[in-house]
């Protein structure tokens, strides 16, 4: 049965230059826990775990593929690559093959590579240190730091796009081109320090129900910007010839050609992008996956 959705309440009063008192802070504290308690996302997998590899999975996968997909894909993926070693140890095509249908298909070469650096430089352990994982492939502060709260459960301050949406929502009402540095220190007060796992939860899931219920506050951010359309796209055009040339040994491109039926010059031009990336390999005019 589909779960109601409460809709989040209005923010708390009208736009104004102060910052919010700590009464404010703890009344949005008690909102966001209860919406939490009531409406929160409890069943997801990545939530029933602290093993730093599975929430370093879920946090790569949740990047730029919606939750549903995610939900289907991630314990696939596990039963492939259960562990750092075997993530390590797996042929950069089967790592490829295994995340057919996620897209952005570039995280599930850092992904490996994470893997990689973690048997290779820190003795299968992954850090704890948000300032060290930032510098790991395909992992920026924001990830770093969620794959921090939830792994650990370290009192780190982030901002993400549920996040800052829910905060701009309650209290930047009215404004415009509202900067996460203005964000980032109310996001610091708000934190619940003894649970901050549960907290940036509750927070992610609050920010979901708001995007379903007012228009998306995150259009009022300077780090706002449009995704592009899916559809014609060259992304979709990669992701089409990944998927062509999973478990396959090698491809002609004239046959790529014949059957992606797009303009020629576009597809070559995407074939050698793809393996300068190191995606794809060329051997008499077929081409193949990385292995």
């Amino acid at each position: 049965m589909k779960k109601s959705v409460q809709q989040p309440l209005a923010p708390p009063g009208p736009e104004r230059s102060e910052p919010p008192s700590d009464a404010e802070i703890a009344a949005f504290r008690g909102r966001v826990r209860a919406f939490y308690e009531k409406h929160g996302r409890h069943d997801m997998p990545w939530r029933h775990t602290d093993d730093p590899y599975r929430i370093l999975v879920s946090e790569i996968m949740l990047q730029q593929t919606q939750v549903g997909r995610v939900i289907e894909k991630y314990p696939e993926f596990l039963t492939t690559f259960p562990d750092f070693a075997a993530l390590a140890q797996a042929p950069q095509s089967a790592v490829i093959a295994a995340w057919q249908g996620m897209g952005y298909n570039r995280r599930a070469i850092s992904l490996k590579k994470c893997a990689e650096k973690v048997v290779s430089e820190y003795g299968g352990t992954l850090p704890r240190d948000p300032e060290v994982l930032a510098t790991f492939p395909g992992i920026g502060p924001a990830t770093a730091s969620s794959i921090c709260a939830f792994a650990f459960n370290l009192p780190v301050v982030f901002i993400e796009t549920n996040i800052r949406r829910v905060f701009i929502h309650a209290f930047f009402p009215g404004e415009i081109s509202i900067n996460d540095r203005v964000i980032f220190p109310l996001v610091a007060r708000a934190l619940d320090r003894e649970h901050p796992r549960e907290w940036y939860w509750a927070l992610m899931d609050y920010g979901t129900a708001l995007k379903k219920t007012v228009p998306n506050p995150n259009r009022r951010s300077t780090a706002y910007v449009k995704q592009a359309p899916f559809t014609g796209s060259d992304r979709r055009i990669r992701g089409r010839i990944l998927t062509m040339l999973v478990g396959r040994s090698g491809v002609l491109e004239e046959k790529i050609l014949a059957d992606l039926g797009e303009d020629p010059v576009r597809v070559q031009r995407i074939l050698a992008v793809l393996e300068t990336e190191g995606f794809l390999v060329k051997n008499r005019g077929r081409y193949r996956l990385k292995e």
